[in-house]
């Protein structure tokens, strides 16, 4: 056991790190260990693939996803803000080589392979972006001559034009969203968070007159007999032929038939094989570990230190909750991954970079980290 006395980084880690948001973090990422190993052999079996190649990818991933997250979790917010920077700044110049140089996959260039690896950049620069404008924000309360709501809103510009060229609507929406809570969370006027919804919806009825593959599934959710559905039916159904304990592991059948039971329909083959009592467990994960952070984020004096953590919590629970509401039939579909529980190497590390920024931010510290003395009477005109 460490001491309290012992003046050691990993000591200082250890006795400052929200153990409970640390403690339900690694539930999550052991039930998707067990998701996996459930949901991904039929799919790669189908695909003429060793049966545990995407479990055994998906513990692979596993490792250096830890330790990058217990890695950033050292930082200080100081330090959390210059790897965002860099981490943003690197990500969009390889979305901008990805949509040069990336193969198109389904009418779609998301994907760009270096060193024999492929990558999604698009993930890395969601959580880079929520620190980076937090940071932002942070500077425009703290100092209202300094233009940083209007450089905040570039960068929105710039990042949500590059994903839509992709094109990637889903991670357009969660960056949206993140945003517009970040702006009304810093105290903004309610009519600029409006004009935001506004030209988030004239976006959407754009996208849904001019990208046909948006517009198919659109129609597809609101009237069913308009297209295929069978994927989305049948996740939906998994739900009640698992009941309330579900039929046991190894049982399911939807993973025989769904395409994607390993990636964006994992939760419905839990659904299945460990019945709804999984679900609500894993939903009761996903709410702890995001209040449990806007907690911590509300005590902490310094501004950018609660806007950022806030924003990482709330892109945290929004991905979650969209992933979920797809497997339910709740939304039209977005591809985008359950955190810490769907296949993807690319998700996994960066959804571990944006929680390893989240329990750096949370840590509880012996002094506020601040980088000026007026940064105290901003948090006090602030409240």
């Amino acid at each position: 056991m460490m001491s309290r006395e012992q003046r050691t980084p990993l000591s200082e880690w250890w006795w400052t790190v929200d153990k409970l948001l640390l403690a339900a973090i690694m539930a999550l990422i052991l039930a998707g260990v067990i998701l996996s190993l459930a949901a991904s052999p039929p799919v790669a079996t189908r695909i003429g693939l060793d049966a545990f190649h995407f479990f055994n990818r998906h513990v692979l991933f596993l490792v250096p996803s830890i330790v990058v997250m217990i890695g950033t979790s050292f930082l200080s917010p100081k330090h959390v803000r210059r790897s965002a920077l860099i981490v943003l700044a690197i990500s969009m110049v390889l979305i901008v080589a990805t949509l040069l140089f990336g193969p198109e996959v389904k009418g779609a260039r998301r994907w760009i392979t270096i060193i024999g690896v492929n990558i999604q950049a698009s993930e890395a620069a969601k959580p880079a972006f929520v620190v980076v404008v937090s940071w932002l924000f942070a500077e425009s309360t703290r100092r209202p001559e300094m233009p940083a709501t209007s450089m905040a809103l570039v960068l929105l510009g710039m990042l949500v034009t590059l994903l839509v060229l992709e094109p990637d609507f889903g991670q357009t929406m969660l960056v949206l969203i993140v945003w517009g809570s970040l702006f009304f969370i810093a105290g903004m006027r309610m009519v600029w968070v409006l004009g935001l919804v506004g030209i988030s919806s004239v976006g959407l009825f754009t996208a849904y007159l001019t990208v046909p593959h948006v517009a198919a599934r659109i129609q597809r959710f609101m009237n069913p007999a308009s297209g295929d559905t069978f994927q989305v039916d049948l996740a939906a159904d998994s739900f009640m032929q698992g009941g309330w304990f579900g039929q046991g592991p190894g049982e399911g059948t939807v993973k025989r038939l769904l395409p994607d039971s390993h990636t964006d329909f994992v939760f419905a083959v839990g659904a299945e094989e460990f019945g709804i009592v999984l679900c609500l467990a894993l939903l009761a994960l996903f709410a702890f570990i995001v209040l449990r952070s806007l907690s911590r984020a509300y005590a902490s004096e310094d501004l950018f230190t609660r806007f950022a953590a806030s924003g990482l919590a709330i892109m945290f629970g929004t991905q979650a909750c969209i992933n979920m509401a797809v497997n339910l039939h709740l939304m039209p579909a977005k591809g985008m991954t359950l955190p810490f529980i769907s296949y993807g190497g690319s998700s996994m590390v960066s959804l571990a970079y944006g929680i390893g920024m989240l329990l750096a931010l949370t840590r509880q510290r012996p002094s506020v980290e601040m980088d000026s003395l007026g940064a105290a009477n901003a948090v006090r005109a602030y409240a």
